[in-house]
């Protein structure tokens, strides 16, 4: 029985998590137009995601930003880890619990603060996309940091003492010893900041402009509307997310596996 109530457990917390979304699956593949009787399977939902203008420009619209809001999350994410990384004790854990603060602060403070800040206070105008950018990136940023800090302390500090040591610029020992080492936590930080940026809806609604949805923001409109194709075809996004989703879980775990093989048979 003790052995068994674990597997019992483990399962009965891998059907809440997972059923209700392989329901949607099965319904997205379906002509019903509610939660319902199933009357017969068909395509229609994804040929109105990928034919219906209004549905194709929102999705684009999104992805752009995600993927451009997370290279900037990236990239201060990554530099602000190894700079409190190398910094003095007392300032690396003032770094640390600054970053902190954003990552358990609501989302609905930041989004209205940054509309605040930007639009009211510098008068930045929300049809610019500068206020949703910054948003993305600031909701992002402290995330990448955390993923970034871990591979940091993993590393051997001293090869990069020793590419200094040997005559290398720290901007050159930067790049040929340190980045190869934390790779793998800079790209599960881009990939988290990616799924942060679709995810959220708080920042966009606050700080997008009026004539822009992002994916979250497009979903609550649909949701108030009476458009039953609109809705069944958001099925179908949602289907194609969470497959999407999973693929990049199981391509990043196997290139992480190779990596710990071909790194094992080095040392060997």
């Amino acid at each position: 029985m003790k052995k068994a109530f674990p597997i019992i457990f483990l399962s009965v917390m891998i059907m809440l998590v997972y059923l209700p979304i392989l329901v949607l699956v099965v319904y997205s593949f379906t002509d019903a137009p509610n939660i319902g009787p199933i009357h017969s399977f068909s395509l229609h939902n994804y040929v109105t995601l990928f034919t219906k203008e209004e549905l194709t420009s929102m999705i684009w619209g999104t992805v752009i930003l995600a993927l451009s809001s997370a290279l900037l999350a990236t990239i201060l994410g990554t530099l602000g880890a190894i700079g409190a990384f190398y910094s003095k004790k007392g300032a690396s854990s003032f770094i640390n619990a600054m970053n902190q603060v954003p990552v358990v602060n609501a989302d609905v403070v930041t989004g209205f603060s940054i509309c605040v800040l930007l639009i009211v206070t510098f008068n930045i105008s929300k049809e610019s996309y500068v206020p949703l950018l910054i948003g993305h990136t600031v909701l992002s940023a402290p995330f990448v940091y955390l993923s970034v800090v871990p591979k940091l302390k993993q590393m051997d500090s001293s090869l990069y003492e020793a590419a200094i040591d040997l005559g290398a610029k720290p901007s050159l020992a930067l790049r040929k010893v340190v980045l190869p080492q934390i790779m793998p936590g800079i790209v599960s930080g881009f990939a988290l900041a990616v799924t942060l940026s679709l995810d959220d809806y708080f920042i966009a609604s606050y700080t997008k402009p009026a004539t822009f949805d992002t994916i979250s923001t497009y979903v609550v409109n649909a949701t108030k509307g009476s458009q039953t194709d609109i809705k069944t075809a958001l099925w179908a996004l949602s289907t194609l997310i969470f497959v999407i989703v999973i693929l990049v879980v199981v391509v990043m775990n196997l290139s992480g596996k190779g990596g710990e093989k071909r790194r094992g048979k080095e040392d060997f």
